[in-house]
C-alpha cells in the first residue's frame, strides 16, 4: 500500500517547521474526527480536514464553509495530512510551504453520508460547525462545498446592498441631552463595508463599489474573520492631521491621472466605523437600538492601522462639540440612544450640528 503521507513529507522539512512530520506510515484508528484551521498564509483561508484511513483528507476553503444553501464555496483538495494535525496550531515560518499563522477554528466528529472519488458528504458535529455538507468535484480538479441543511432559525444572508441612514441639520444641541449619543463629524466619504469569508467589499453612499480605491482597508476582512458583518462608517484621509476631501476624490480617478492621483495614494486613509447593520446572519437595523448596536460594535474590537471605531459620548453634547472644535472638525452628529437604523432615510433621530 502506498504511503499516503509521501507528498506531505516531501513538501516539509521537520528541521524548519513546527508542523508534525511523523516518520511512520499512518494507521487507521476507526474514528471520524475533523478539524477546521484558520490559516493566515499568503491569503487567508480555512483548512477542513477529515479523518479517514489513518490520515486527514484535506481541503483549503478560501471563504470558509458556507452558512446557508444559497452559496457554494470553492474547496481546493490538498495533500493528506497526519492525524497529529488535529491538534496543530502555530506559526509556520515564512518561506516554508504554507508559511503563516494557523489557529484551530473548530473540531469535533463527523458522520459519513457519502464518500466517492468525486463527492464526499458529511455531517459535522463540532463546537462551532454543525450540519450536512457536500464536497463535490467540478470540471477538472476543482472542488466546491455546499451546505445541505437549512440555515438556523432567524438566519438572514448578508445583504448585497444597503443604504446609509442620514442625519438632519439642526441649529443646536438637543435639550434632552441624556437621551442622545454624540459622534464627531469627520466630513469624510460615507462608506459601507461588507465583511464575509475574510474578505471585504466597500461601497459609497450612492452604491458605487469603492473596494479598489482603498487597498489599505482590505486587511480588515482577515482581521475580523471568521466573523461576518456589515459596517457603516466613513473614509477619512490623514497626513498628520485630517486633510482635504480632494485626496479622497483623487483616489477614484483613472490610473493615468498623473501626479495628483499618485500623491493621493500616498496619503494614508482610515475607515472610521460607527454603526453595525448586520452581524453573523442577523440584521440589527430594526431590532436593536443605537446604544445596543454600538455595544455590539465595540465588542468586535475593530482597531487596526487603517481602521478604528471612534468613541461616542452618551449625554455629552457640549464635551463632543468642544472636542470637534479643538480638532478643527465641522461639528458633531447626535443620535438618539433608542433610535433604530433607517436605511436610506433622513431622520430627526439623527441630528447634524455644526461646531
Amino acid at each position: 500500500m502506498a504511503d499516503q503521507l509521501e507528498e506531505y513529507r516531501r513538501k516539509r522539512d521537520a528541521r524548519r517547521t513546527p508542523e508534525p512530520v511523523p516518520a511512520n506510515r499512518p494507521r487507521p484508528t476507526g474514528r471520524t474526527r475533523f478539524v477546521i484551521q484558520q490559516h493566515h498564509a499568503r491569503s487567508l483561508h480555512w483548512d477542513v480536514r477529515l479523518e479517514r484511513d489513518g490520515v486527514l483528507v484535506s481541503f483549503a476553503v478560501p471563504r470558509g464553509l458556507p452558512r446557508d444553501r444559497a452559496r457554494n464555496h470553492l474547496a481546493k483538495h490538498t495533500e493528506d495530512h497526519p492525524l497529529e494535525y488535529l491538534d496543530f496550531s502555530g506559526e509556520i515560518p515564512a518561506g516554508e510551504y504554507g508559511g503563516g499563522q494557523m489557529t484551530i477554528h473548530d473540531r469535533g466528529t463527523y458522520e459519513t453520508d457519502k464518500w466517492r472519488d468525486d463527492e464526499i458528504g458529511v455531517t459535522f458535529h463540532g463546537d462551532r460547525t454543525s450540519g450536512r455538507y457536500v464536497f463535490f468535484q467540478t470540471d477538472g480538479r476543482d472542488w466546491m462545498v455546499r451546505r445541505m441543511d437549512p440555515p438556523e432559525p432567524g438566519w438572514q444572508s448578508i445583504p448585497e446592498a444597503a443604504e446609509p441612514m442620514l442625519a438632519t441639520k439642526a441649529p443646536g444641541l438637543p435639550k434632552d441631552d441624556e437621551d442622545w449619543g454624540y459622534e464627531l463629524s469627520w466630513a469624510g466619504r460615507r462608506t459601507l463595508a461588507y465583511v464575509s469569508g475574510g474578505r471585504i467589499r466597500l461601497t459609497t453612499a450612492e452604491g458605487e463599489d469603492a473596494t479598489s480605491w482603498y487597498p489599505e482597508i482590505r486587511p480588515l476582512g482577515a482581521a475580523l474573520a471568521p466573523a461576518e458583518a456589515v459596517l457603516d462608517g466613513e473614509i477619512v484621509a490623514f497626513d498628520g492631521t485630517k486633510v482635504s476631501s480632494e485626496h479622497l476624490a483623487r483616489r477614484k480617478a483613472p490610473r493615468d491621472s498623473g501626479a495628483a492621483r499618485r500623491a493621493a495614494e500616498r496619503t494614508p486613509v482610515h475607515l472610521l466605523i460607527y454603526d453595525l447593520l448586520w452581524l453573523e446572519g442577523h440584521s440589527t437595523v430594526e431590532l436593536l437600538r443605537y446604544a445596543e448596536r454600538r455595544e455590539l460594535l465595540d465588542g468586535l474590537n475593530l482597531t487596526g492601522d487603517n481602521w478604528q471605531t471612534p468613541p461616542y459620548f452618551p449625554g455629552g453634547g457640549e464635551f463632543a462639540l468642544e472636542a470637534a472644535r479643538a480638532q478643527g472638525l465641522q461639528g458633531v452628529v447626535a443620535k438618539r440612544l433608542d433610535s433604530p437604523y433607517l436605511p436610506g432615510r433622513r431622520s430627526r433621530l439623527w441630528l447634524e450640528i455644526g461646531a
